[in-house]
């Protein structure tokens, strides 16, 4: 049983994100087959129009495509071993937050118990799920990721992250880490104005323009790191050295420290000692 799209699926785990998933699959007109390991949570969803089934393997025995809407990846190996005997021929499809390594072992798991298995990242929150502002990246085989994307498409836009299995968890995790990256060093600054007794929330504006211009030259700067080109831009790497020392001595005694700092005016003064001083930034990467 390779069936592609089709018109039953079901949704392991209706926590917030799950829930929302068997809505959007519902409300496209397909049969959905809900469970969760605390069957009450799925009450809501059995009177929208899905059937709750009483156990996992009794769920994804129900459809040909199987969404796994679940904590972590221990739950889903777990979820695998006990849907292990029902598996075979069905696609399995576990949207979930982890490294790439625990999806590379999962797809090993469901592959072992015959079934085609595909990683997703969620880059949105549960008020997304099946609308177009969704951020949904999928990885694994091309032709399962095809067969379904259809039916996946109900989800918000599914877009391909590549064959390797651990490929969409490292996208993830990558825009997580963005997340964090930005989060805080926003945090490290307001942290630096409250410390001089400045008022955080007029410099708050400032910030938000700041940060706009990393926003705006995102894609000019992948090219940068692709092509290996890494022309001046607003400053060169020796005046990025001036500005880096002076940020290291004046976040030296901040609660959140220096960003790590030092390793890039290390590595700013590396490449200036390699003849780079007259590069951008970005150049740092090579």
């Amino acid at each position: 049983m390779r069936n592609g799209d089709s018109s039953a699926v079901t949704v392991l785990g209706t926590g917030a994100i799950g829930s929302q998933a068997a809505r959007a699959f519902l409300a496209v007109g397909l049969e959905v087959t809900v469970w969760n390991r605390t069957a009450a949570r799925a009450a809501s969803l059995v009177d929208e129009g899905a059937v709750r089934a009483g156990t996992a393997a009794e769920a994804t025995a129900s459809s040909p495509l199987v969404v796994a809407c679940l904590t972590d990846y221990p739950a889903v190996t777990a979820t695998l071993w006990e849907t292990r005997d029902v598996l075979r021929g069905r696609t399995f499809v576990a949207l979930v937050t982890g490294s790439p390594e625990e999806a590379r072992a999962a797809a090993e798991q469901a592959t072992a118990a015959g079934a085609d298995y595909l990683d997703g990242g969620l880059q949105s929150g549960p008020e997304a799920i099946g609308t177009d502002t969704a951020t949904i990246f999928y990885s694994g085989p091309a032709e399962v990721f095809d067969r379904h994307r259809g039916t996946l498409a109900a989800l918000g836009p599914a877009r391909f992250a590549g064959t390797e299995p651990g490929a969409a968890a490292l996208r993830d995790l990558a825009l997580f880490g963005l997340w964090y990256d930005a989060q805080l060093g926003y945090l490290r600054a307001l942290e630096t104005v409250r410390a001089a007794g400045a008022d955080v929330e007029a410099f708050a504006p400032m910030a938000a323009a700041q940060l706009g211009h990393v926003v705006a030259d995102a894609e000019n700067t992948a090219r940068e790191v692709a092509t290996r080109a890494f022309p001046r831009g607003p400053a060169d790497l020796g005046e990025h050295e001036s500005v880096l020392t002076k940020l290291v001595e004046l976040r030296s005694d901040l609660r959140l420290g220096t960003g790590d700092l030092e390793t890039a005016l290390r590595l700013v003064r590396n490449r200036i000692a390699r003849g780079g001083g007259n590069e951008g930034l970005t150049a740092i990467l090579d």
